[in-house]
């Protein structure tokens, strides 16, 4: 069980989560008491259960932790934005390196089938049944940099916006790219006015006019990305009722599909 939590839980990821979440200590002037569970070990947990898609009842006892304790550290830190600040610091870690390319960044959705919660609606795809968009933003090389959850018209601005200022290998911090390629979802006049205004070239596919393969050649990173959303088995199906562990758990997978762009 060793190798499957050093799998799940790297040293080095481990050294990255230790920024963002210090360790904590507890002290209880009366004594006694049970041992905290530790951030490690939760953290394994918290990652199997979203590569594994099992529940939280299904999670082995070889963890350490007990379900309960697992999903309530789970809870805390995305309420407490853990894993927002996770992305940051190994988006920082990446663009010190030079590993991302913003040349030219790529957007698209996909669609999850949802049994409840909110930030759900009618899945034109499945026959209308209810789902959940997510939309990614990813560079050149299909690295994930901005997740959003809503209609293709109403993503695009979220998802730009949602770009961090990363680090660059000299000079300033950067958070817009250079050119933006997306389907024709996002085929909307005054979204193109608003990226031309930032100084990003769109080059959206329009309706009607010029057919989606052409573009689909610088397209394609970030089909493939999505692909490796799939390694998330948790996200195959909504089972969350709360949207913000539905965000939780995709922002999860995306920071491992980073962590391991970076640990090449």
């Amino acid at each position: 069980m060793t190798s499957l939590a050093e799998h799940l839980v790297s040293d080095e990821l481990w050294e990255l989560f230790r920024r963002v979440v210090p360790e904590t200590v507890v002290v209880r002037p009366q004594g006694g008491g049970r041992r905290r569970a530790g951030d490690r070990e939760c953290l394994t947990a918290i990652v199997f259960v979203a590569t594994s898609g099992c529940s939280w009842r299904q999670l082995p006892p070889v963890f350490g932790p007990a379900w309960p304790t697992v999903y309530r550290r789970f809870a805390r830190w995305s309420q407490q934005r853990v894993w927002a600040r996770l992305h940051r610091v190994i988006l920082d870690e990446l663009g010190a390196q030079g590993a991302l390319d913003w040349s030219r960044f790529a957007v698209d959705s996909v669609s999850v089938r949802t049994l409840k919660g909110q930030l759900t609606g009618p899945n034109p795809t499945d026959r209308g049944k209810l789902g959940s968009k997510i939309h990614l933003a990813v560079d050149r090389d299909g690295l994930p940099v901005s997740v959003a959850n809503t209609h293709d018209s109403l993503a695009l601005q979220p998802l730009v916006m949602g770009i961090l200022p990363v680090r660059s290998p000299r000079g300033r911090r950067r958070r817009r790219p250079t050119k933006l390629h997306g389907d024709k979802g996002y085929d909307y006049p005054y979204l193109r006015r608003w990226l031309r205004e930032r100084n990003i070239t769109p080059r959206i596919a329009r309706r009607g006019v010029e057919n989606s393969q052409r573009l689909g050649r610088h397209r394609w990173v970030v089909e493939r990305t999505m692909s490796w959303l799939g390694g998330c088995r948790r996200l195959h199906r909504r089972y969350e009722r709360k949207p913000e562990h539905f965000l939780a758990f995709t922002a999860i997978a995306t920071r491992l599909i980073n962590h391991r762009r970076l640990t090449k």
